[in-house]
């Protein structure tokens, strides 16, 4: 279905190549799984299949890339719309239409299909997609995840042979993704539908994945079955990492493939109490009676709550539960309809210039919201000035988080994790009491997620400062949260300790909690620090 013949890739005023001679045959019916670092080429390698690269992107192309018996190089990506959908990493960057329905049937108007083909499509679409509440929705009162599946759908819609997607689970709540990836499996099994995706989070999709394809930065190319692929690869999820650090001779890819390899262990390994870390008592936040309505919409509920200085808090829930509602109503972005928010004994809406910036440090959904300037060095030297810091203060924890941007890059032409690490970078240099950020990890490597980690529990810990964000990444929560609130519907249904939440709800438990239930261990660390202490 799609042939890649010694495709070489490399874009204008780049000192190394994004490809170097690949050859790779994906067949009809099957998943692939693109894997690698931030900013290593993959989402060059999806345009690549319909010929967004380089008919829109610039740069030179050696080689061939076939889809379906037609050469990219001779047809524009118009001409192969009917036969690939895609998705990109942003999807809010596609939309066409104002409504969810009318976004579906944009696509199927371009093709000149009949109205009652259509008519059928939409509905098997929403039902497809459980997308049937939000018909009549405007997509900008969608939540991120809304907007992802509506995205998606608008892919399907149209009934191509060949499906790509770039993190198209990133935005979605564990539950919706696993319900996306598992519909597109059903689609690839039954009707041969050929489906290649680009994704960092592999916990959710490897399990589903007939081959990966390992980009590891520096033009070259790994293929292979995810056993093989993975058993190598510095990239692995959590249950990989698991499996390394128990010493076991394979892998699994799956919960159940690897709670069968540790049967042994969890009999052998007594459960420890986990210590009690202690509380904080010094109250940055607080909000009471608080109440947002968007359009008639109720998105949060009478909630009230507090968050101490060197607490890190996620806030969780699925898509469309007020997450982001919460976290612009902290920030002081939106006002809220009733009720009282505190930052720092001030009402965060009053807040205005330096004071703003050192209070809070807030990062929407869509980073690039807070990027103007013409290359990354011309942010980075701004947000000195603006915080009276040593030149290059910025661009060092820039290279800390998402090393090897160049200065001269415009932040366009940054990949989605690139661009979040820019605005990250930029946002701590003010070194605000309070950092807020929703959707942290989009468009990260597991690498990468590593060190905003071990930034952020420094930025709480060491400073004693608060940090709050919104996430459907459970793998990162494990890691990095002390406290969990759990939004549903506008209301605050759990706030606990992070143990005491996460392994209360299966679907939002990390992989490493499933493989050793019913031991209270979430990370891998806590299994290894368990079998050490029996030795």
């Amino acid at each position: 279905m799609i042939k890649f013949s010694h495709v070489s890739l490399i874009y204008p005023n780049s000192t190394t190549t994004v490809l170097e001679d690949l050859n790779l045959t994906i067949a009809e019916g099957e998943l692939v799984l693109v894997i690698g670092p931030t900013g290593s080429g993959k989402s060059s390698l999806l345009r690549l299949i319909n010929g967004l690269v380089p008919h829109h992107t610039g740069g030179i192309l050696a080689g061939d890339i076939c889809v379906n018996g037609v050469s990219t190089q001779m047809t524009k990506p118009g001409g192969m719309a009917h036969l690939i959908g895609i998705v990109g990493q942003n999807p809010a960057n596609g939309f066409v239409a104002d409504t969810v329905e009318e976004e579906l049937v944009f696509g199927m108007e371009v093709l000149n299909l009949p109205n009652d083909v259509m008519r059928k499509r939409v509905e098997e679409v929403l039902d497809l997609l459980s997308l049937a509440a939000l018909r009549n929705r405007s997509i900008a009162t969608l939540s991120g995840g809304e907007q992802q599946r509506v995205a998606i759908g608008a892919a399907l819609v149209t009934h191509p042979k060949v499906l790509v997607l770039d993190e198209p689970t990133s935005a979605l709540d564990p539950i919706a993704a696993e319900e996306v990836l598992s519909i597109l499996h059903r689609l690839v099994h039954d009707l041969g539908l050929t489906v290649v995706i680009a994704e960092h989070k592999l916990e959710r999709v490897i399990q589903f994945a007939d081959r990966i394809v390992y980009i590891n930065g520096d033009g070259a190319a790994n293929v292979g079955t995810p056993e093989e692929i993975l058993m190598q690869s510095p990239i692995a999820p959590p249950i990989v990492h698991l499996a390394r650090a128990l010493g076991l001779k394979e892998i699994g890819v799956t919960v159940r493939e690897m709670r069968r390899m540790t049967t042994h262990l969890r009999e052998a390994i007594a459960s420890h109490p986990v210590a009690d870390s202690q509380k904080p008592t010094e109250t940055v936040i607080s909000f009471d009676k608080l109440t947002v309505v968007y359009e008639n919409q109720t998105a949060l509920n009478n909630i009230s709550s507090t968050i101490c200085a060197g607490e890190i808090v996620a806030v969780m829930g699925r898509n469309g539960a007020g997450k982001s509602s919460l976290l612009k109503a902290i920030a002081g972005v939106n006002r809220p309809g009733t009720g009282v928010i505190k930052v720092l004994g001030d009402d965060p809406y009053d807040l205005q210039g330096k004071k703003r910036r050192e209070a809070i440090g807030f990062i929407p959904q869509e980073p690039s919201d807070l990027l103007y300037g013409q290359s990354v060095s011309i942010e980075c030297a701004q947000a000195d000035r603006d915080n009276e810091l040593a030149a290059g203060t910025t661009y060092e924890v820039l290279q800390q988080l998402v090393p090897g941007i160049s200065l001269s890059t415009h932040p366009r032409d940054l990949s989605e994790g690139q661009r979040l690490g820019l605005a990250l970078s930029v946002v701590l240099s003010s070194n605000p009491s309070i950092l807020i950020l929703d959707e942290p990890t989009r468009g990260l490597d597991y690498e990468a997620k590593n060190e905003l980690t071990r930034m952020l529990v420094n930025f709480a810990a060491a400073f004693g400062k608060a940090v709050l964000l919104a996430t459907h990444d459970v793998e990162l929560v494990a890691e990095l949260a002390n406290r969990v609130i759990f939004i549903a519907d506008g209301d605050i249904v759990a706030d606990g300790t992070t143990l005491d939440v996460l392994l209360s709800s299966p679907a939002f438990a990390p992989q490493v909690a499933k493989v050793v239930s019913p031991q209270p261990w979430l990370r891998v660390k806590d299994v290894v620090a368990a079998i050490e202490g029996m030795q």
